[in-house]
């Protein structure tokens, strides 16, 4: 594969201490991507272990596994993988040792998808507060209930259980999963979040939740096993979470010893807010001035994912020191080989474009690219090639209908149980 003219120094390829124990081999990340490879009672695969032994084969420094949820129970799509306890050792060994054999490190992400979660597919939704989707989503997804207090105590400690059993099984490290529209990130948010009692009605008070994930997880993994944490920069959601709510949280998780943050943007609802700024869109990285705020604020290392598309914008972001590792996602779904270019000041031939299906409410949607990358790295875990070009609007028909029986399996195989 032919890639462009080489830069001349290239901070990407080289390594960095991220805690007194783990050494990244360079400054590479795979962010988080939505896999949806597991059975349809949420079981984990061998074709998970494939699909990252791909990326680790690339060189990529470090790779973060998309949406393991702590509670089968709340799935964000049909096919997680949910990790309640040590059924699927064999499976999670092979998945960590996949990567970590090759010499890459793997962090598993941990979630719970709280309302944003397909129509069907859990038995009910909950979320902080009972906030219906705005009417462009609500097809898809319920109005949720608010959750109890009971049920809160018992997220916290699902969310330190399952750190638990993916450090036993081997994985370098975890990532709490705090972004994105999902529930960590609906605590935070004042527009989702509503109560008045101890986890909502201010600012210190929505963090809270977030707090107690952290501190449990911190409590059953051990002091020195590494815990990172992605979270929007903001929510780009009217009445939302705004950058100053997520410097307060970036702040007081730094205080608590958080290993890692992880800087991105946006949800489901919002999509995610693109510079407009010819300036800002030539440093490629989407959340890089907020990064350079959160790198004066604090000093643990910093990963920002979204934007990027050259060696010499990773290179450029870098050597300005607001971030220590670059992640990328999309760019690793249609073309897994990157990373190995990109680690010798290439680029890749492959662009991430827009994915459009043509249809103006379908393509507003946040949901709608997620959809489509999802179905390359199922290409991808298959041992076949990406499709870059294909239809986004084939894709959209193939994922909905897939998650439709999906959601049909999921919910007849939860019955048996």
């Amino acid at each position: 594969m032919a890639y462009s003219t080489a830069i001349e120094a290239n901070l990407l390829a080289t390594p960095l201490k991220l805690t007194s124990t783990i050494v990244l081999r360079n400054r590479l990340a795979k962010a988080a991507t939505s896999e949806t490879l597991a059975t349809y009672d949420n079981r984990p695969t061998m074709r998970l272990a494939e699909l990252y032994r791909r990326w680790a084969a690339s060189g990529t420094g470090l790779l973060i596994t998309g949406n393991i949820m702590v509670d089968r129970r709340a799935l964000g799509e049909p096919g997680n993988v949910a990790i309640e306890d040590e059924r699927d050792m064999l499976v999670l060994q092979a998945w960590a040792r996949a990567a970590t054999d090759l010499g890459a490190a793997i962090f598993a992400q941990l979630n719970h998808p709280g309302k944003q979660s397909m129509k069907g597919l859990n038995a009910g939704t909950i979320a902080p507060s009972a906030v219906p989707f705005a009417k462009e989503m609500a097809s898809l997804f319920e109005t949720p209930r608010e959750v109890s207090a009971v049920e809160i105590d018992d997220i916290i400690h699902r969310f330190g259980r399952s750190a638990a059993i993916c450090k036993k099984a081997g994985f370098t490290g975890v990532q709490i999963h705090g972004a994105h529209g999902y529930l960590i990130n609906q605590f935070l948010s004042p527009h989702h979040n509503l109560r008045e009692d101890k986890w909502g009605g201010t600012a210190e008070k929505r963090r809270r939740f977030l707090q107690a994930v952290y501190a449990e997880v911190r409590r059953q993994v051990g002091p020195n096993y590494p815990v990172a944490i992605k979270l929007n920069s903001a929510d780009f959601q009217r009445g939302g979470f705004t950058e100053e709510d997520s410097l307060a949280a970036i702040q007081s998780l730094a205080d608590a010893g958080i290993n890692l943050i992880e800087i991105s943007g946006g949800t489901y609802e919002s999509g995610v807010a693109r510079p407009v700024k010819p300036t800002t869109a030539a440093r490629e990285a989407f959340f890089l001035d907020f990064a350079e705020k959160v790198r004066a604020a604090v000093r643990v290392p910093l990963m920002v994912t979204g934007g990027f598309r050259t060696a010499a914008g990773m290179n450029a972001a870098l050597g300005i020191g607001a971030l220590d590792i670059v992640g990328v996602g999309r760019l690793l779904a249609i073309d897994p080989d990157a990373p190995r270019a990109l680690l010798n000041g290439r680029n890749s031939t492959h662009l991430v474009r827009p994915v459009k299906t043509g249809i103006k409410a379908i393509d507003g949607l946040g949901i709608m690219e997620v959809l489509w990358y999802t179905l390359q790295l199922k290409r991808i875990a298959k041992g076949r090639a990406p499709r870059p070009n294909e239809s986004g609007l084939w894709a959209f028909i193939k994922t909905i209908l897939g998650s439709g029986w999906g959601t049909f399996r999921t919910r007849r195989m939860r019955a048996r149980a």
